[in-house]
């Protein structure tokens, strides 16, 4: 994984090579707040943490939570945040998929600071995910997209980060 990490772009990389929903991408990065309370509880964890997300610019979901996560690492002094394309990244892909099955995105591989995989979380907060497996999938693209960018315009990221939380958590208890 180590190798994976060190040729992934920076976020900030990534953002200037989006090519779809540019403009949005860097809409959400800017008005992504992250509480003091969510900083406090991560940087309790004591270690040093990388965040492998993969994602494609092309992707809503990808695009209301990727810079909610960049946000969170840029504030956090112990978390470090890389990106690669899933296209280009099947490997890691197929290792996580959602339900065994799809291989949607973003996809989020937490390391430890020896590069060591200690679990992943994706692709949508589990909120909008349950929605989506249960009435959500029967629905045509553009109803499930109103549906998802309603959700997404109202939590700003604040379930993202509390399961990114859970997840560390979880790890070092």
């Amino acid at each position: 994984m180590q190798e994976h990490y060190r040729r992934a772009l920076a976020f900030s990389e990534y953002l200037e090579a989006v090519q779809k929903n540019g403009e949005l991408w860097h809409q959400v990065y800017e008005r992504a707040r992250i509480s003091e309370q969510a900083l406090k509880e991560l940087e309790s964890s004591v270690r040093n943490w990388h965040l492998l997300v993969l994602s494609e610019d092309w992707c809503g979901d990808a695009v209301n939570l990727v810079p909610v996560m960049a946000r969170l690492a840029s504030e956090a002094s112990n978390l470090d945040l890389r990106v690669l394309p899933r296209d280009e990244n099947l490997d890691i892909m197929d290792a996580h998929l959602t339900n065994g099955r799809s291989r949607s995105i973003p996809i989020v591989v937490l390391l430890d600071e020896n590069f060591m995989e200690k679990g992943w979380w994706g692709p949508r907060p589990r909120p909008i995910q349950e929605w989506f497996m249960e009435t959500g999938i029967n629905m045509t693209s553009e109803e499930r997209s109103m549906h998802t960018r309603h959700y997404y315009a109202k939590d700003k990221g604040k379930t993202l980060v509390c399961e990114l939380l859970e997840l560390i958590s979880s790890v070092v208890s």
